[in-house]
């Protein structure tokens, strides 16, 4: 099937094609219709399936073929995203495919200054694409009208409530227009459809069509998965192992915390391999810069925290490593979703300390698969090693200009604030034997008998 059998007019088919793009994916197949009919949509895919062009192009052929009705400093398109680097990646995608066509649009969020911006809507945009926390900074300032929204769209909706925005969404929605079969389109993609995706699909969506087209929670077949079980204190070793043996020219390394970001990138660095950190502590320059430079080669590895595992669309990225593993399930399926995008094949490495265990069987439970385990020669577990706990506790910081406080993922493996280990448990043993190939060694310890692990409370920040 082409795009221009799904009903898209002939600007936006040839901006497509300018792309390099023929065949549409199966939620673009889906979506693109439903949107063109004008009908809601409660939408979930893989990550990497391509979400962000089956709302932009009905969205922009909408807008095109309604009446202009509304003044000129007022928004027609609301696009609500939960990171930077997300909304960034959607302002993108709007200019590309919108580019045979006359909108104008404007990109916000916080963390950069905010007059530019303001000159920006004064001057009139029909489509906005912001992030909550900074949109409500306009819309105290008076500086963006939100009364003529024709179209909403909730993009990653999961992640805005795993990150607290859902009272910002709240307050946001309060000031559109009505929606309904003559009112506002409400469209909400997300990667995963939680309770609460659908709760809030009930009080948003009108008559909405459902469109999922993969089974909740799973991993895009593309991408090949391993755990390599290794002691806690050899991770960077091993990493750095992998990265100059195998020759790895692009890898994504996932930590949970950013000091451990910082901390990994500089290691990396020491060892020779040209290394970046990104997180919310970063200023937006900063980040911006170091993704600029790790997608055009000057960087070979990018070390980030989970601000990283959504809004990151980089071409044909090889290897992710997730050098901690997330204490949110969930979060392990966004991060491996950076690899193996658009059909491409990508490889997903996690370095598992025992202490880690427990993760581990949550996120096999969650994508109802397990993932095989290999030990790689030399860097065999220490069987006598117990697993020491990882600890849950915010991360304490002085809060910066223009960024509000933020709740924190855990500290990493059994890492003391002061950076000293915490005192061993004696606990089960993992990774302590070679597998025999083809298969996968079971982690141990009885899931019954252990904490069971939450989510962190978390606060309102804009990352």
């Amino acid at each position: 099937m082409s795009f221009s059998k799904l009903g898209l007019m002939a600007e936006l088919v040839r901006a497509v094609s300018d792309e390099g793009y023929t065949t549409p994916t199966p939620v673009q197949q889906q979506a693109i219709p439903v949107i063109l009919e004008g009908r809601d949509i409660l939408a979930g895919a893989q990550t990497g399936t391509g979400k962000t062009a089956g709302f932009t192009l009905p969205l922009l052929q909408r807008l095109h073929e309604r009446k202009l009705t509304n003044k000129r400093n007022q928004v027609r398109a609301l696009i609500l995203t939960p990171t930077r680097e997300l909304a960034a990646q959607v302002a993108e995608s709007v200019d590309t495919y919108g580019k045979h066509l006359s909108f104008t649009s404007a990109v916000i969020f916080g963390g950069v200054n905010i007059n530019p911006q303001i000159t920006k809507l004064r001057r009139g945009v029909d489509i906005v694409i912001a992030t909550p926390g900074r949109l409500l900074d306009h819309i105290g300032q008076k500086t963006v009208d939100l009364s003529q929204v024709e179209i909403l769209v909730l993009d990653e909706a999961d992640r805005m409530l795993d990150m607290g925005f859902i009272r910002d969404i709240r307050k946001i929605i309060a000031l559109l227009p009505g929606n309904g079969h003559t009112g506002r389109q409400n469209l909400l993609f997300s990667a995963t459809f939680s309770d609460e995706i659908r709760k809030l699909a009930g009080g948003l969506l009108h008559d909405p069509v459902h469109i999922e087209v993969a089974r909740r929670n799973t991993t895009v077949e593309t991408v090949s998965q391993v755990v390599h079980p290794v002691d806690r204190t050899r991770k960077r070793e091993l990493l750095s192992s992998l990265i100059s043996s195998q020759n790895w020219r692009q890898v994504l390394v996932f930590t949970r915390t950013k000091h451990g970001a910082n901390k990994l990138a500089e290691q990396l660095a020491n060892d020779g391999i040209v290394s970046s950190a990104i997180h919310g502590n970063k200023s937006q320059g900063a980040r911006t810069k170091a993704l600029a430079d790790f997608k055009n080669g000057e960087v070979r590895v990018l070390v980030a925290t989970d601000i990283a595992a959504r809004g990151l669309d980089i071409d044909q990225l090889p290897h992710v490593v997730n050098f901690e593993l997330p204490n949110v399930p969930e979060d392990y399926v966004h991060r491996i979703g950076r690899t193996g995008r658009a059909g491409n094949e990508g490889e997903a490495i996690s370095l598992v300390c025992i202490d880690e265990r427990d993760f581990l069987r949550d996120i096999e439970r969650l994508i109802k698969r397990e993932i095989p385990k290999v030990v790689i020669d030399g860097f065999e577990p220490d069987a006598r090693i117990a697993a020491e706990p990882v600890f849950k506790q915010r991360q304490q910081r002085t809060p910066r200009a223009g960024n509000s406080a933020r709740g924190s993922r855990p500290e990493a493996c059994a890492t003391e604030k002061n950076g000293s280990q915490a005192a061993p448990k004696p606990k089960a043993k993992f990774g302590g034997k070679k597998p025999q190939s083809g298969s996968a060694a079971q982690p141990a310890a009885s899931h019954r008998n252990r904490p069971q692990q939450s989510r962190p409370a978390q606060r309102r920040s804009e990352v």
